[in-house]
């Protein structure tokens, strides 16, 4: 089965939608130059403020931060494991300004599939 790295981000206050599709835009090839099978970018458009916990709160967002939430399925942990390596040392990679998001507030880790129906 295959392999997820899962991601949660607050992005920025006055980063525009399309600001960040665009950075990553730039980011999902090198991915999968790099072995992933698939990226997968999603802007926050129903998400519920709850009572005691939610996606704001996971991030801490702050007044005027979206939440996206992201993966980067892999084959496997293995070409995860290499090509995640491969991927943070591609000078693409490499920032050509501010990150769109709050890296400190990232929240991300790696899932092995138990279920694909």
């Amino acid at each position: 089965m295959t392999y997820v790295d899962g991601f949660l981000a607050p992005v920025r206050a006055g980063v525009s939608k399309e600001e960040y599709l665009g950075f990553a835009a730039r980011a999902a090839p090198v991915f999968r130059e790099h072995g992933a099978l698939r990226v997968v970018e999603c802007w926050s458009d129903d998400v519920p403020h709850g009572t005691v916990t939610d996606f704001f709160r996971a991030v801490a967002a702050e007044e005027g931060e979206q939440v996206v939430f992201s993966w980067i399925e892999w084959p496997d942990k293995q070409a995860r494991d290499a090509g995640m390596a491969k991927a943070m040392e591609d000078p693409r990679m490499q920032p050509d300004g501010p990150m769109p998001f709050e890296g400190k507030r990232l929240i991300y880790g790696g899932f092995a599939a138990i279920l694909d129906a």
